[in-house]
């Protein structure tokens, strides 16, 4: 029974590991695994994410409305034609006491074509179109922060996936490890050369790490659904498999450079000035009721009257129209004041706020670099110690072998080197998260490589 527990183990190991990525489909234990790389993942999302589908209508619908008719600018037409109809019936009496009835039937009908234009109001239709064409700028600037958002969510998936599967792999060596040491005890043990204190202790520590592995395979699962919901895939719980097997990231980041382009760059801190340029052109709209207001108004019309009884049979119109209106408010209670005063406010609150995003960005700026530069100097630290971490091992499984060495011994080589691995993998891993926070603070994620 034992030994077929480790061969569902290490089947196990082979359909969710795979030392090389397969083909499309390929079957891999009965399962059909699904390699994709970054590049295919991000461009998958982008058609499929519901976040970025959903805010491209959005920014659709602020290109729509930035128009000059939605400000105002040009003038309206409209076509109308009516009908109507009076039924009279009269009775008359005199005062010899006689009476006389008679019925008439009025009709008309109208037709006409009219044109409105507001020529001049305080220049607040020039301030209204100009606003709608910075909310277009906005609606871009949001459909950029959401692009920026799913590319670095999706690759932090993905990278995350790969670490995953590392430590898959090394609790899989770690298992086979223990698997070989079980075995070796166990020879040893049945020609009285191991006590079975070691022989147990072999046991307990191969059950360990099998059972470390099982839960690694449902965190390597895990990170494969999130990832596929962040493509927005119907096959939620699809094998996907990263094309890449290691973390590779980018350790010649300029520091100077990352802020330079975030003081011009951040999509964030360019949303915030948007607004600012926003509440300065709300400020205008209501400061144009402060000037007065020239409309004109055309037309060509139709009309037409017939009667059934009475002096003229029937009455014909048919001509243009022109006219102009001018108007001040002298007064409106205040309102424009209020208005007016709360539109500078707006503009205040603007420019707090883009000082408060640049704050913002400086102190993560700090921070992230802070750790960048922190997990680089770990990084050489950590590769150096594998190194000594393998070769420890080896000399100590050998030793092993010869049985000069005891099985906690080697246990210990054996927990130093999976350790050692592990916080590599760590290492790698949050070197290249700070990579991502950084090019999406400087606003460079979606054009540098990753």
């Amino acid at each position: 029974m034992r030994t077929i527990h480790i061969r569902l183990v290490l089947a196990a190991a082979a359909a969710v590991i795979g030392t090389a990525a397969p083909l499309h489909g390929q079957q891999v234990a009965g399962q059909a695994l699904y390699p994709v790389s970054l590049e295919d993942c991000i461009e998958t999302g982008l058609q499929n994410n519901y976040s970025v589908r959903i805010m491209r209508n959005l920014e659709q619908v602020a290109k729509n409305n930035a128009t000059r008719g939605n400000a105002g600018q040009l003038p309206t037409v409209g076509l109308s034609a009516s009908y109507g109809g009076t039924n009279y019936s009269n009775t008359y009496n005199y005062p010899d006491e006689t009476q006389t009835k008679s019925a008439s039937f009025n009709n008309n009908i109208q037709a006409g074509l009219d044109v409105n234009w507001t020529l001049f109001d305080g220049f607040g239709i020039r301030a209204n179109y100009r606003k709608l064409q910075e909310l277009k700028l906005q609606g871009e600037l949001d459909m950029r922060l959401t692009l920026e958002d799913f590319v670095a969510s999706v690759t932090s998936e993905y990278f995350h996936l790969i670490r995953q599967r590392i430590r898959l792999r090394n609790l899989y060596r770690s298992v086979t490890l223990s698997r070989e040491r079980l075995r070796i005890v166990q020879e040893s043990f049945h020609i009285g050369a191991a006590s079975g204190l070691d022989y147990q202790q072999a046991q307990v520590d191969f059950n360990a790490d099998t059972s470390d592995y099982l839960a690694q395979t449902e965190l390597v699962r895990k990170s494969v659904i999130n990832l596929n919901r962040l493509l927005a895939l119907d096959d939620i719980e699809r094998k996907t498999v990263p094309a890449d097997s290691a973390i590779i990231f980018n350790a010649l980041l300029d520091r100077d450079k990352l802020w330079d382009r975030a003081l011009t760059n951040n999509t964030s801190l360019l949303i915030a000035m948007s607004d600012q340029t926003v509440s300065e052109l709300d400020l205008q709209r209501v400061q144009s009721r402060n000037y007065p207001y020239l409309k004109i108004n055309a037309g060509y019309g139709y009309r037409n009257y017939w009667y059934t009884n009475g002096t003229y049979k029937d009455n014909n119109q048919l001509g243009p129209s022109l006219g102009a209106s001018m108007g001040f408010t002298l007064f409106d209670a205040g309102n424009r004041r209020r208005e007016q005063m709360n539109a500078r406010l707006d503009i205040e609150n603007s420019q707090l706020r883009q000082a408060q995003i640049e704050n913002s960005l400086k102190a993560d700026l700090a921070s992230l670099w802070m750790a960048y530069q922190n997990n680089l100097e770990m990084w050489n630290i950590e590769k150096s110690n594998l190194v000594v971490a393998r070769s420890n091992f080896e000399i100590a499984m050998e030793r092993y072998r010869l049985r000069e060495l005891s099985g906690i011994e080697l246990r210990e080589a054996q927990l130093s080197l999976l350790q050692s691995e592990e916080r590599l993998s760590t290492v790698e891993y949050n070197i290249k998260i700070c990579e991502i926070s950084l090019l999406m603070l400087s606003g460079d994620i979606l054009t540098c490589d990753l």
